[in-house]
């Protein structure tokens, strides 16, 4: 099986699109709007879109009248039970806006682990996007420990887009593309495409971002990439905001090459 191009992106007929915490929960929980808008565009045109969405702890935070991230997962794990129901509720009343259902999977590494566990999670999400609904998968934070979870979001992503035999997988950040290093510092340069064989030796990752309420950074970007990628599926790296361009096959963003399957 070829892998798809670069070009052929807007032509994907089954697309997981990830997004974290800091594009969806606090100041910017009024992006879910434009980017159910862009999901909602790739659907209309027939492609298969499942929506990878973390935010249900930060969502959950105000809440539980929390300032700040909480460090123990029995809090965690509390603000993210209260959390994922309001998610969930803002995507469906977005979605409600094109007649798009919303499905609610939550997963824990141990789900995929386990054959039984991951035909059975595979079979729902086969019926699910041939009855034209559009699963929001998270991790199940009430559930998972320390020991057993993803780490992060775009490692799930990566996972899933493997589960359900993805075309794409388009990883949403808070910035536009994968640097040489933080973009902020000097001479930070935009990486444009990542054959399959670059390790990228040569590249710093930065941290979380500014917002602290996320589990990852551009380290775990490349990561959840490089193992989507070494399954067959191409990765291509943007920034949230430019979602509906990148799902329209614009030229932006970081490329991550597929290996050869």
């Amino acid at each position: 099986m070829t892998s798809l191009s670069r070009s052929e992106v807007v032509g994907a007929k089954r697309v997981v699109v990830k997004v974290g915490s800091s594009s969806i929960s606090g100041a910017n929980a009024g992006q879910i709007g434009p980017l159910v808008d862009a999901l909602a565009a790739a659907h209309a045109r027939g492609c298969e879109v499942i929506l990878v969405s973390s935010g249900a702890i930060a969502t959950g935070m105000p809440y539980l009248r929390l300032d700040a991230r909480p460090t123990d997962l029995a809090t965690q794990q509390a603000a993210a039970a209260v959390g994922q129901n309001v998610l969930i509720y803002r995507y469906q009343e977005s979605l409600d806006r094109f007649d798009i259902v919303a499905a609610q999977v939550l997963l824990t590494a141990g789900d995929l682990e386990n054959p039984t566990h991951r035909s059975n999670a595979q079979r729902a999400m086969e019926r699910l996007l041939g009855l034209r609904i559009l699963p929001i998968v998270n991790e199940n934070d009430t559930v998972a420990t320390h020991e057993i979870r993803f780490g992060d979001n775009d490692r799930l992503a990566a996972l899933v887009s493997q589960l359900v035999r993805a075309d794409l997988l388009l990883l949403l950040s808070d910035v536009d593309a994968l640097y040489t290093r933080p973009p902020h510092e000097p001479g930070a340069r935009r990486i444009d495409t990542v054959p399959f064989t670059d390790d990228l030796a040569g590249v710093e990752f930065g941290d979380i971002g500014s917002a602290g309420v996320g589990t990852g950074g551009a380290g775990t970007k490349v990561a959840a990439a490089k193992l989507a990628a070494s399954a067959g599926t191409p990765v291509l790296l943007a920034s949230t905001r430019d979602v509906h361009a990148a799902l329209d096959g614009a030229l932006l963003g970081t490329w991550f090459e597929a290996a050869p399957v």
